[in-house]
């Protein structure tokens, strides 16, 4: 079983070569990145919500 590092990390990936493919700027590319670690984060860490 992979971790959520891991599935975070192919996640990425993913969203990057999406992005490439679609020739956007490298400057969408940083922030598209940048919201979904930031969504991964506020999703996936509970203990700071309660």
């Amino acid at each position: 079983m992979e971790s959520a590092m891991e599935a975070k990390k192919k996640l990425l990936d993913i969203v990057r070569e999406k992005i490439r493919l679609k020739h956007y700027s490298y400057s969408t590319e940083k922030n598209y990145v940048h919201w979904i670690k930031h969504y991964i984060f506020f999703r996936y860490t509970p203990e700071i919500h309660s």
